[in-house]
């Protein structure tokens, strides 16, 4: 999808958060190699999709934001020393579409938003549809579709930006299982050699998925590096005994916690 080239490694260095009377975390350091899967995985409320946040610059002092942190700080360093400012596509929790576009016209919004729509754009906008299972609801309105198809679209938008660097939060929970099983191997064929930065409860999702898989815990949040990932392509067969097996020693290790 991107030249490896242009695909940057990316340092987050002493991040610190505080938000609604917390502290989310503090001194925070990460790491998200060039070209590669990272998969974070916590608890609810630990703080993955507020530090997902931050990283994409949505905390920043000129975004009018409801609900602002009360501090939000933190160097990210790329490798080519270039800002990762409209080199990320963000993928929230919420699809976030908008419900007066069709399933087209929602994958095609950065398009628009740009200024730029062309009969190219159009195209490839209806074979992403086409490769999340959507050629047949291209028309519909957010309205007229299931919260899976929902999330579909906003996948098939995300893919649509052809960004270096990939910050997905949850992107496939709204789906059933056949369905999220297909489009993790299909998020893992599109969005080769870049950089995603994947956050998820499911540690099994980590495992197939994750060239390197980080656990964040505690208050304030600090992360730790899991050892022991098979050293197999993405993504991974869940039935192979070594995928088995760190899944049951990930959940020993969060239940830990």
């Amino acid at each position: 999808m991107n030249d490896k080239m242009n695909v940057p490694d990316i340092s987050i260095l002493q991040a610190h958060m505080y938000y609604k009377n917390k502290k989310i975390f503090d001194n925070l350091s990460l790491s998200l190699p060039s070209g590669q899967w990272t998969c974070l995985l916590g608890t609810s409320g630990v703080g993955k999709s507020t530090l997902l946040k931050m990283i994409a610059g949505l905390f920043s002092k000129d975004r009018d934001i409801e609900s602002p942190p009360e501090e939000c700080y933190g160097d990210i360093k790329t490798s080519d020393n270039i800002p990762i400012t409209g080199r990320v596509s963000y993928m929230a929790q919420d699809d976030l579409l908008m419900p007066w576009n069709s399933a087209l016209e929602n994958v095609l919004l950065g398009c628009k938003l740009r200024g730029k729509k062309t009969p190219s754009d159009i195209k490839k906008a209806t074979e992403l549809l086409k490769l999340v299972e959507l050629e047949d609801s291209i028309l519909l309105k957010p309205s007229q579709m299931s919260g899976g198809m929902r999330q579909r679209v906003a996948l098939a938008r995300t893919m649509m930006e052809s960004k270096p660097i990939i910050l997905m939060d949850e992107p496939f929970s709204a789906l059933d299982v056949l369905t999220r099983f297909k489009l993790r191997n299909l998020a893992v064929k599109l969005l080769k050699d870049c950089t995603v930065f994947l956050v998820t409860h499911d540690p099994m999702e980590a495992i197939c998925l994750g060239d390197s898989i980080k656990i964040m815990s505690g208050s304030p949040a600090q992360i730790i590096d899991l050892d022991g990932l098979p050293d197999t392509p993405t993504p991974r067969d869940v039935e192979s005994k070594e995928v088995i097996s760190l899944y049951s020693k990930i959940i020993k290790q969060m239940t830990s916690i």
